[in-house]
């Protein structure tokens, strides 16, 4: 597993097959996003994207705007509207449009400063604008610091179903402000736990102990996304692009949860909502096909609870429409599922063995 260096900043670093960067996790980064982006990587671009969203660019975009420019560098600030909406084709060329009318060139730069959203599509944007050109991301929810920030995946949405258009992009650096945690609203930072227990179901069943700790965990926020990011950045250094099986354990709840996001309509659920409602199905499978014992099962079910995240589907959302949007889902292969199971917390694998009959007994029981 990567290590985690003694801080501030705490630091992970990944060593890909052709790719190599550092995610610094530390409080009051977003002042320092220039001095931090020339110390860590070799970039010598001057023109930059600050790609944003209508929520986060009155908090932030100012500051890091001020930093790029006091570094020299010209900056072009685009805002899409927030929500998972923008997560769109339409909205990526409306970005590529925007800094081609800027004059920005194969080499400039794009940070990204928001959440997933904005991170999945300017990165999209950043791997196609001009044939590619380098990524900062810099995530400011929970979710995107522990997880969208950090391996690559990059895309937009269709009518279809979730990131079913994309690339793999690598950032060239990833700076995660805990500063930026303290202005979300208590829903958008409670989803963020759902990806939190995601990593401790698949690879660390000690980091439980620090997730539950609700009354405390303020003050462990550097800890917190930093232990995240290192169970993220060893699964991606084991298998980058998906083809060994290995990175395909991040996606335990993700194959009903994106069926549920798509099912309810993008902005019913949030993410994290719609992965916690993914969780709690795949731990009942992981009960009756893997052996997960009942005890266990109630933790990872539990902590979900802590946080506020729904574990009992509603009524109004249609088995049939989720099994539909699951079966467009890229976590079919050649029309077979394949599904995480876990045997006990921590332990992992992809199984072969859960059909459709498997998934909609399973939805049934979620209403329960």
């Amino acid at each position: 597993m990567p290590t985690i260096s003694e801080g501030p900043p705490a630091t992970i670093s990944l060593r890909l097959a052709h790719d190599a960067y550092t995610v610094l996790v530390d409080s009051d980064i977003l002042s320092r996003a220039a001095q931090l982006t020339q110390a860590w990587t070799e970039l010598s671009a001057k023109a930059a994207a600050l790609v944003t969203d209508s929520n986060v660019a009155p908090l932030y975009a100012e500051g890091v705007r001020t930093s790029l420019e006091s570094a020299g560098f010209r900056v072009t600030t685009i805002i899409v509207p927030a929500g998972e909406s923008s997560k769109s084709m339409a909205q990526v060329a409306s970005i590529c449009g925007q800094m081609l009318r800027a004059g920005l060139d194969r080499k400039s730069v794009l940070f990204a400063l928001g959440g997933g959203v904005v991170g999945d599509l300017a990165g999209f944007a950043a791997a196609i604008f001009q044939r590619g050109i380098p990524c900062i991301q810099i995530p400011t929810t929970i979710v995107s610091q522990v997880d969208s920030s950090v391996g690559g995946k990059t895309g937009v949405n269709t009518a279809e179903g979730k990131n079913l258009l994309g690339a793999f992009h690598q950032p060239r650096l990833v700076l995660a402000d805990v500063n930026t945690l303290a202005t979300l609203p208590d829903r958008e930072f409670n989803e963020g736990f759902a990806e939190i227990i995601k990593h401790a179901a698949i690879r660390d069943a000690s980091l439980l102990d620090l997730a539950e700790d609700r009354a405390s965990i303020r003050s462990h926020l550097v800890e917190l996304i930093a232990r995240n990011v290192a169970i993220k950045a060893t699964i991606v250094e084991e298998d980058e692009r998906e083809t060994s099986g290995t990175r395909a354990l991040l996606n335990f709840g993700h194959t009903l949860g994106h069926g549920i996001e798509a099912a309810g309509g993008y902005g019913r659920f949030l993410h994290g909502e719609a992965i916690s409602l993914g969780l709690v199905a795949a731990v009942h499978l992981s009960v009756e096909k893997a052996g997960l014992s009942a005890e266990e099962a109630n933790r990872i079910i539990q902590s979900l609870k802590i946080w506020d995240l729904p574990t009992i589907l509603p009524d109004d959302v249609s088995d049939e429409d989720i099994l539909a949007a699951m079966e467009r889902d890229k976590k079919f292969d050649a029309g077979q599922i394949r599904f995480v199971l876990i045997r006990s917390l921590g332990d992992a694998f992809v199984s072969d063995a859960i059909n459709r009959d498997d998934l909609a007994r399973t939805l049934i029981g979620l209403r329960e």
